[in-house]
């Protein structure tokens, strides 16, 4: 009986050097789990010095000034969401309670840091920008991960988000030069919605009209953005390599339609493929590249060529996940072999060959398919800024429409003789296997109001970069930075397109082609923002957006959507569902708000800033 007195009276002060013995014991002979020793220690442990980690070191003050919730810092140290924070910068809860565990970015098992009484302790060394052994404010987290550690700005964004009382520090009124946004006002959008594009841009007069008429006259479901992207697409690989304007542009394009299964665009494809056979051309048609390699072998044998792909978003996933060396080779190839339409693209030197050869103005021309939602979140942010996205014309077909009786016809004798008009046009000097080889393409004049357009585009294109460059947006000065070579491309095809044989650049084509870009611009520029998430909750965010989108959409501007419905929509779990919402009702992107009702009124979400 003395005995396990004396144990007991000992154990407060044996028991954390034994304790402490055997753990690193276990870890010097590579012992990973905890033993049942260690188990009992740390359950005795518990009993008399209370859980471990519940002492922590109080948080550092947040950057000079008195104390009181005016301060955005203060107030959001208060009542501001820091799991949230957490959360969308990688950080993982990995055990709740009164204490909390969280894990750090790239982690995936133990914990890095614990959260308890909104005070944050980071313990790890590889938990930047935090501190190892050092407590933070829920301000202090926030301007870390948000702001680079800057307290001011993060101060400034916070009270945008409606943090902090009235505008006065020690009884001086700041309210003339500290920004208050009201909650009550509708977020201003970083990138407006332009709509559908409107119907009479997909009109083309000439060869590009007939096609896609034809097209849509035998469709069993006529989709008239697809019949125009695959009629465009003809007429950009037709006159490949033998016409460009004064500023040498050619017509070489990256199309994409972007349409739901059974829309329709299979159809263009189909007419395509047959009326190139039917003019000796079917050798020129390609359906798949699965790596450069490939594709400048085959551009190789045939320099200008169409390919013509479904599900391109495919490929684009395989390029931005894929580590394997040839997809990157692939993405590559396509964005130098897109500039070197009017120069010569060298090729790779191959084993046994001392001279590999080169293509003398490669004319590529891809008429793809996809469905919307795959293709833009398919996009990794280095595809938008290393300019593929720019390049790409993307256009959206919208809900399919209604279907007919399929009739089989014969090509239009027109479409066929133009088409093999072009097939045989041979221009400038060099004629017969001198032409297929190093061809002089024919320059396509612009009338003086066509020229004067064309710089009034360009302008304007370079005062939206110059704003994406204020802002030092990468993907905004990227697109813009293209829109004055793409007008040029579509303005030169309209033109060859209305009057094959004596093509001239007139105002017409350039109205068109300036219209069409900048719409089309604007649309890309909106889904690559509404789809493509820097992390995995911006990518949640963005999916809370486009339900309540089509919501909207579907039941009107201002009917709201039950909670309860959004959430099984989305599948996610109650806790991120929550901290989705948040998060987007602090930045002011949707209101949670009530409505009368027949019975009792009605609770749930709709966006921002709709009536």
């Amino acid at each position: 009986m003395n005995g396990l007195l004396l144990v007991a009276c000992l154990w407060p002060l044996c028991a954390p050097l034994g304790y402490a013995a055997n753990r690193w014991a276990n870890r010097a002979m590579g012992l990973k789990k905890w033993t049942r020793l260690d188990r009992l220690g740390a359950v005795l442990l518990s009993l008399f010095y209370g859980p471990l980690n519940e002492y922590l070191p109080a948080p550092e003050p947040t950057p000079a000034g008195c104390s009181n919730l005016a301060r955005p810092g203060d107030d959001f140290a208060a009542r501001g969401d820091v799991r949230a924070v957490l959360t969308r910068h990688g950080w993982t809860l990995a055990k709740a309670g009164q204490n909390e565990y969280w894990r750090r970015p790239g982690k995936t098992a133990g914990w890095s840091a614990t959260l308890k009484d909104r005070a944050f302790y980071a313990f790890s060394s590889n938990a930047a920008p935090f501190e190892p052994n050092k407590a933070y404010s829920p301000f202090g987290v926030y301007a870390l991960l948000e702001h680079n550690g800057d307290f001011a700005a993060a101060a400034g964004a916070l009270r945008a988000e409606g943090f902090g009382g009235e505008d006065h520090v020690g009884g001086v009124d700041l309210s003339g030069i500290l920004p208050l946004a009201g909650k009550d006002d509708p977020p201003e959008p970083h990138v407006p919605d332009p709509g559908p594009l409107p119907g009479e841009l997909l009109r083309v007069p000439g060869f590009v009209g007939e096609l896609m008429d034809f097209c849509l006259a035998t469709a069993p479901y006529p989709n008239p953005v697809m019949a125009f992207c695959g009629a465009l697409a003809v007429q950009s690989f037709l006159a490949g390599r033998k016409v460009r304007d004064s500023g040498d542009n050619r017509t070489n394009l990256y199309l994409l339609g972007l349409a739901y299964s059974s829309a329709g665009k299979d159809w263009p494809r189909r007419i395509n493929t047959r009326l190139l056979y039917e003019i000796g051309l079917g050798h020129c048609v390609g359906d798949k590249f699965a790596s450069g390699e490939g594709l400048q072998d085959a551009l190789f044998l045939n320099p200008a060529m169409l390919f013509q792909t479904d599900e391109i978003d495919t490929m684009l996933q395989a390029i931005s996940k894929s580590k394997d060396a040839r997809y990157e080779n692939l993405m590559g190839t396509l964005l130098t072999m897109y500039t070197s339409s009017a120069s010569v693209y060298p090729m790779r030197r191959k084993a046994g060959k001392e001279n590999p050869g080169a293509i003398d103005q490669p004319s590529l021309t891809i008429f793809g398919t996809a469905v919307p939602t795959h293709y833009y979140e398919a996009l990794s942010a280095r595809m938008l800024t290393n300019g593929f996205f720019a390049r790409m014309v993307v256009l959206e077909a919208g809900p399919r429409g209604e279907g007919q009786e399929p009739s089989i016809r014969d090509l239009p004798e027109r479409l066929v003789e133009t088409a093999r008009w072009w097939a045989d046009y041979q221009p400038g000097e060099r004629a017969g296997n001198l032409f297929a080889i190093h061809p002089v393409p024919a320059v396509v004049p612009h009338s003086e109001e066509a020229r004067e357009l064309l710089i009034e585009t360009r302008l304007a294109a370079e005062a939206e970069y110059s704003k994406a460059e204020a802002k030092s947006d990468e993907v905004g000065t990227t697109v813009w930075g293209r829109v004055s070579e793409n007008v040029r491309k579509l303005a030169l095809i309209y033109a060859v397109s209305q009057d094959h044989q004596n093509p001239t650049i007139g105002r017409d084509a350039v109205s068109w082609a300036s219209a069409f870009v900048q719409h089309q611009t604007k649309g890309m520029l909106f889904m690559a923002a509404m789809h493509t998430a820097r992390d995995e909750f911006d990518g949640q965010c963005k999916r809370v957006l486009r339900v309540l989108r089509d919501w909207h959409a579907k039941e009107g501007p201002g009917a709201l959507m039950p909670p309860w419905m959004l959430r099984r929509k989305l599948g996610m779990h109650p806790t991120a569902f929550k901290d989705v919402t948040f998060e987007l009702e602090q930045r002011q992107e949707i209101v949670m708000t009530t409505q009368p009702g027949r019975t009792k009124p009605k609770v749930g979400f709709r966006l921002a800033g709709l009536p």
